[in-house]
């Protein structure tokens, strides 16, 4: 899964999800892509579901480019332990997703095939999202 190797601060605030994306909004790599038409967090075992499903249908024959990295830590206190005593240990890794965000392009598939690989990976996202094509 994917994770950093390090980082500066075990610890984050959370990044506030609202507004536009402004940055990486575009295609940049692939022909067709996923793009995130709300802002929310995602987690890395969701990008992980994504990349799966996507891979089934390339089978050798595409390219994916993977464009958000989870690098927000999120923290969670234990089960029945009251209030106070600091900040929870760190329990996952997610990415703040910005709209208008691009999360996945792909290279190589028919058009018919992108399509269905990005249709299914979508269901697989927690925030609301459009497949677009370069052309």
């Amino acid at each position: 899964m994917l994770m950093p190797s390090r980082v500066k601060f075990r610890k984050h605030h959370l990044l506030s999800p609202k507004g536009v994306s402004s940055c990486a909004n575009e295609l940049h790599f692939g022909d067709y892509g996923l793009k995130a038409i709300e802002s929310g967090y995602i987690t890395q075992r969701q990008i992980e579901a994504c990349r799966l499903t996507i891979s089934r249908f390339l089978k050798h024959g595409g390219k994916l480019w993977i464009r958000i990295f989870p690098d927000l830590s999120v923290t969670k206190k234990p089960a029945e332990t009251r209030m106070g005593k600091g900040k929870g240990d760190p329990a996952y890794w997610c990415a703040c997703v910005r709209k208008g965000r691009i999360l996945f392009e792909l290279e190589g598939l028919s058009k018919e095939e992108a399509l269905e690989a990005l249709r299914q990976a979508s269901f697989k996202l927690p925030v609301r999202t459009k497949v677009i094509s370069r052309h």
